[in-house]
This record gives C-alpha cells, sequence and structure tokens, in this order.
C-alpha cells in the first residue's frame, strides 16, 4: 500500500485521505469542548472544614433577609457582591467562617479601600436572627462560593443548550457529507476495477 506526505515525518495509508481526518477531528473538537463547558459548569467539591450550620436553611434566611442589599442571586447591589465574594482590604479569606460568622452578628462600618461604601448592620438590620441562623447564612454564602458561580438563568441556559445542539448538529452534517464523499470515491473505484 502507497503512502501519502501530509507533513514532515507524517504519512497516511494512500486510501485514507486528509477529509477522513478531517471528519475525525471535527466531532473531537466538539465533544472535547462540550466536556470542557460542562466541567466547567459541575460544582467543584469543596474545599475547606466543614460547614457551621445549615446552607439549605442558610438560603431561605439569605432570600428573606439578605436578597434585598446583596441581590438575589448574591451578585451585589447596595452591599457587596458575595458569589464571588468581594475581596476586603486587610482581610485574607473573607470565607473564613468565623469572619462571616463576625460580620453577621456584628455587621461592619466601611473602611477607606471597601469595594462600597455602605455599612453592614449587625444582623443585616434583623435583631430576631438566632446564632444558628447567623451560621447557616455563613454556610450558605460559603457553599455558594464553593460551588463556582451563580446558577445560569433559565434564558441563559437555554441559549447555550441551543448553541451546543446546533454545534453538534452542523458536526454531524459535516461528517456525513465527508463520508459519503468518502464512500462515493471508494464505489467508484470499485465498479472501475470490476470493469477491468
Amino acid at each position: 500500500m502507497k503512502e501519502v506526505m501530509i507533513g514532515p515525518g507524517m504519512r497516511l495509508p494512500q486510501g485514507l485521505k486528509l477529509s477522513a481526518l478531517v471528519a475525525l477531528a471535527v466531532p473531537a473538537l466538539v465533544g472535547l469542548t462540550a466536556i470542557t463547558t460542562l466541567a466547567d459548569s459541575s460544582p467543584s467539591p469543596s474545599a475547606g472544614a466543614a460547614l457551621p450550620g445549615d446552607p439549605t436553611k442558610g438560603a431561605a434566611l439569605y432570600g428573606q433577609n439578605c436578597a434585598t442589599c446583596h441581590g438575589a442571586s448574591l451578585t451585589g447591589g447596595i452591599g457587596p457582591s458575595l458569589n464571588p465574594i468581594e475581596k476586603l482590604p486587610g482581610v485574607s479569606s473573607p470565607l473564613d467562617p468565623t469572619f462571616l460568622i463576625g460580620i453577621i452578628t456584628n455587621g461592619r462600618v466601611h473602611l477607606p479601600g471597601d469595594p462600597r461604601s455602605t455599612d453592614m448592620p449587625a444582623k443585616g438590620g434583623n435583631a430576631s436572627l438566632t446564632d444558628q441562623d447567623v451560621k447557616d447564612l455563613a454556610s450558605y454564602i460559603i457553599q455558594q462560593n464553593q460551588t463556582g458561580s451563580p446558577p445560569l438563568p433559565p434564558g441563559e441556559l437555554a441559549k447555550r443548550t441551543i448553541f451546543w445542539v446546533s454545534i453538534g448538529i452542523l458536526g454531524m452534517i459535516f461528517v456525513t457529507f465527508l463520508l459519503a464523499q468518502y464512500n462515493m470515491r471508494w464505489i467508484a473505484r470499485r465498479a472501475a476495477a470490476r470493469r477491468k
């Protein structure tokens, strides 16, 4: 079987065309891109010690007490963003449970260099929050930062799904076209060989 040179030191058997390589490369590229996208959107494993409270209860408490200032999806508003949590000057680990519990419990007066110029009232202005409620809120904030970005809104998720499904369909059409071309050439060669 003869070999065809496709580059320095790279040879293909004569029956294998460059288009066949492209037909294999396109779905592989689409697959790798899809896997990478899924990996980026998947939650990462928790990195750290056990949470001080229940993040599920903290989510409910957050919606009732904190969302007005910090945004429904922790992205900020009047108050700073909590996911990703905004860095404060002089604070090495803003996701340290002790630090978060202290800020939620006692509040915080903004300092020069802070990303926002608003003060945090003690317990977000709700004195009826218990110590356990504060721990649950801190756990929710920590958990949301460990799992990556806030979830995509339904419209954005639908757009991305449509985009990747369209890429997949176009890739399959392209591969089918290349394989059909290859098969037609193979059939023509077989017919020519039979005539001889």
